[in-house]
C-alpha cells in the first residue's frame, strides 16, 4: 500500500494588490497561484533557516579556526579538571 502524503492547510489574509501581484507572477511562470506561493514560501523558509544555522567566517577567521584544529593550544588546568569531572560522571552513570 503506497504511503499517503500528509498535508496541512495554511491560510493568510492579504491585500488585493498583493493577491493581484502573486496571481500575475504565477501566470508569468505558467504555474498555479498555490504552486507559486508554496514554492516562494519554501525558498524563503530555507533561506531563513540557513541564515540562522550556517555560520559564515571571514577568511582570517577561517584560517584561525583551521590552525586551532591543526595545532590546538595546550589544555589549561581548568579544562583538564572539567574533563576529569566529565569522565567520573560518565563512569557513575554507566554503572
Amino acid at each position: 500500500m503506497p504511503s499517503a502524503t500528509l498535508t496541512a492547510r495554511l491560510e493568510a489574509r492579504i491585500s488585493t494588490d498583493l493577491h493581484g501581484m502573486l496571481k500575475r507572477a504565477a501566470e508569468l511562470q505558467g504555474r498555479t497561484m498555490t504552486d507559486f506561493v508554496v514554492a516562494a514560501v519554501q525558498e524563503a523558509a530555507q533561506r531563513a533557516i540557513e541564515q540562522a544555522e550556517v555560520m559564515r567566517l571571514s577568511r582570517t577567521d577561517q584560517e584561525r579556526f583551521a590552525q586551532a584544529l591543526l595545532a590546538p593550544p595546550e589544555a589549561t588546568p581548568a579544562l583538564k579538571q572539567a574533563f576529569a569531572r566529565r569522565r567520573s560522571l560518565l563512569r557513575t552513570d554507566a554503572e
